[in-house]
């Protein structure tokens, strides 16, 4: 595939928020035949329990039809999501956990956190993701959500950026977008401009298990690197051959669907 490199309408992709981490829209990237995953109805982030009225003003105008929750149970109970009072769209979420040990909840035992043993965990969460059946499900309800329900979405995880990104990831795939843009738009969480809100979230129950944690320890952890979601998509291809085959034998995208989430979210 020939990657389109021609600009987009420079827009940020971020929108302004004071209690979310990391929410902006990830549309608006080329695919084949000239057109562009469409803006305005693709949105991620991390979770809304700072969510501050004006943030729920924000989504609210938004007009989101469908909130995909990609945290479990525990995690939804201990950091329930703020709502708009006209709230109104459907939230799907799973029933168990989806995560036996997520990065911001530390974990693992008391162990100093080295740059090499952030990553270390990083690469271990994207190496279980694509055999975890709790992300399998999410994940396939995620597409049956977007292929099913009109309007616009929005997928979250805790930070919005390993398994909201791995979900953002598969989707722009399925549309066709390049592979260098799909890794570009996975890479860009490392630019939100609201890194201080997870560290407020996350960081005190981190150093809580880990002590002091150094600063590119630290950023392996809350941010992302190329490796890990090469790292999925590698574990992926040597299972099952290819990404296309695994989002037809697992996660319910078959050719049809992928024509009708092209015809929906690409203009």
């Amino acid at each position: 595939m020939i990657r389109d490199t021609s600009p987009a309408a420079e827009v940020s992709p971020f929108l302004p928020t004071e209690g979310i981490h990391n929410l902006r829209d990830y549309g608006g990237y080329a695919v084949p035949g000239g057109g562009r995953v469409r803006t305005g109805l693709l949105f991620r982030s991390g979770q809304h329990m700072e969510a501050s009225d004006a943030d729920l003003d924000l989504l609210h105008a938004l007009d989101i039809r469908t909130i995909i929750d990609l945290r479990g149970a525990s995690e939804r109970a201990g950091f329930p999501c703020r709502r708009h009072p006209s709230f109104a769209a459907e939230v799907i979420a799973h029933e168990g956990e989806t995560s036996n040990s997520p990065p911001h909840e530390g974990g693992g035992g008391k162990v100093v956190m080295t740059p090499r043993k952030a990553r270390e965990r990083m690469l271990a969460v994207y190496t279980r993701m694509p055999v975890n059946p709790a992300m399998i499900a999410m994940f396939s309800r995620y597409f049956a959500a977007l292929d099913e329900r009109d309007g616009g979405s929005l997928v979250h995880c805790f930070a919005g950026k390993d398994r909201t990104g791995i979900a953002a990831s598969l989707l722009l795939h399925v549309l066709g977008v390049h592979r260098d843009d799909v890794v570009a738009e996975f890479l860009r969480t490392n630019d939100a401009p609201t890194r201080a809100i997870l560290e407020r979230q996350s960081l005190p129950r981190m150093e809580a298990h880990y002590g002091s944690i150094e600063p590119e320890a630290l950023r392996n952890l809350m941010g992302v690197l190329p490796e890990y979601i090469d790292t999925y998509f590698a574990e992926v291809t040597r299972d099952h051959g290819s990404i296309d085959t695994y989002l037809a034998t697992h996660l319910g995208v078959d050719e049809a669907r992928k024509q009708r989430l092209r015809a929906r979210l690409v203009a």
